[in-house]
């Protein structure tokens, strides 16, 4: 059994423009489907955040209009009580790479607050970016990415084709004209050639070992992508 790293949001809330703190975390189906299907596939999950902090999902995230009804929000729930290794994270800065086979970050507008500016996150991205190993990262996830930086300053993802969430998705959510800034126009700016697919659909690109999607329907085919990566 191989071991996969998550690493998710230590932060409970996103900070607007007007220093509102918006009440988020981690996004609960970007956890609980690639969980289910990396463990279904024999797989070990191990989750770290900054500091070691136990994370906070986002209760949005549990509400059953985003999880098709009542049933499924009280299954997403229930998987994610079940879920032990979220009570007792590492730290993102004492993870020891060569111990996982694979890396994996979850979304929630939790990694806009304080993964995007982590630098010990981003030395585990740009180092498992660097020696090939597999990677996927979802939704607000590559918040992550803002954070993983060279010695000469420039981003160790630009170049590389990925997604995440869209302006357009942030925009019919009701948060993009109360944001600092939007996760796509940063991804942009750091030179990530950044791959838009239609608003909600699942939407995976993969560029060598990168491999990203862009909102939470995306989640469960990016974790089988990344099992193809594993084989």
């Amino acid at each position: 059994m191989s071991k996969i790293l998550f690493v998710l949001t230590g932060a409970d809330h996103w900070t607007l423009a007007d220093g509102t703190k918006h009440p988020s975390g981690f996004w609960a189906e970007e956890v609980v489907a690639p969980y289910e299907a990396f463990t279904a596939a024999g797989h070990e999950v191990v989750v770290a955040t900054p500091g070691g902090v136990v994370p906070t999902v986002d209760r949005g995230s549990l509400a059953p209009e985003v999880n098709g009804g009542q049933d499924g929000a009280d299954r997403v729930a229930n998987a994610l009580a079940s879920l032990t290794a979220l009570q007792r994270p590492v730290a993102v800065a004492d993870v020891d790479l060569g111990e996982y086979a694979a890396v994996f970050y979850p979304g929630g507008h939790g990694p806009m607050e304080d993964l995007s500016a982590d630098a010990a996150s981003g030395r585990l991205l740009t180092r498992a970016l660097e020696t090939g190993l597999p990677l996927g990262v979802v939704c607000h996830g590559p918040a992550a990415l803002l954070a993983a930086r060279r010695e000469d300053g420039t981003n160790a993802f630009a170049g590389y084709r990925l997604t995440g969430f869209t302006n357009a998705e942030e925009t019919q959510a009701g948060l993009a004209g109360k944001a600092k800034w939007l996760l796509q126009d940063r991804l942009v700016e750091i030179g990530a050639d950044f791959r838009e697919g239609e608003p909600w659909a699942p939407h995976v690109v993969v560029d060598r070992n990168l491999v990203t999607g862009q909102n939470p329907a995306s989640s469960a085919p990016l974790a089988a992508e990344l099992l193809k990566h594993l084989g």
